[in-house]
């Protein structure tokens, strides 16, 4: 087993697994992100798996004309989505986690007591949670919504579910976009590059 695989969280089944999770409002760069951090945990010899953000596939109404119906079927799709990837990947990494999903609901509809404990228990199932802050206003790319106020109230409404669920989450530097990476393994305590294997070591 190598020496990174060995630093992975052992689950409830005995397996070393990771699932973190990028929080945030959209715009600010999470999905590049994603996928700079899988191809740093791939160069440390683990499976890794992006759960995408689903929202993109969802066939109802988002952004600012988002239903209950259309939050219903994205927090219930990532919740599925993570449990596939967590089957079959040592490590998962999250663009979005269930606690940025349901903020968009409590924005446009409010909160939902039915869905707070599903929300809390399933947040509690994240080995570790990274804030992404708003560091411009968001770009139209087919689906997303590019309204700036709508951008910071999704942010402020995270915030405010972080508060109120007593959630544990790292905030990134928004001065140090460059250092997002290290930073989150570093959080993780995994090393930035994959061990030297000396060619030389006595057999």
């Amino acid at each position: 087993m190598s020496a990174p695989r060995l630093l992975l969280p052992v689950d409830a089944a005995g397996r070393r697994r990771l699932k973190i999770a990028f929080v945030g409002t959209h715009g600010v760069g999470k999905t590049t992100l994603c996928f700079d951090l899988a191809a740093h945990l791939k160069r440390l010899d683990l499976a890794v798996d992006v759960v995408k953000e689903v929202a993109r596939r969802c066939p109802l109404p988002i952004n600012e004309e988002t239903t209950l119906d259309a939050q219903l079927w994205i927090l219930h799709s990532q919740v599925a989505e993570e449990i596939a990837a967590m089957a079959s990947y040592e490590a998962v990494v999250c663009d979005r986690s269930v606690l940025d999903n349901y903020a968009y609901l409590v924005a446009r509809i409010g909160r939902r007591p039915e869905l707070d404990g599903l929300v809390r228990a399933w947040i509690a199932g994240y080995d570790a949670l990274f804030k992404v802050p708003v560091v411009q206003a968001p770009s139209f790319d087919g689906k997303r919504a590019v309204s700036r106020q709508f951008q910071l109230e999704i942010d402020a409404t995270i915030d405010e579910l972080v508060r109120d669920f007593d959630v544990p989450v790292i905030a990134l530097d928004p001065s140090n976009r460059d250092g997002w990476v290290p930073a989150v393994l570093e959080a993780l305590q995994l090393p930035l590059e994959p061990p030297q294997i000396d060619l030389f070591a006595d057999a």
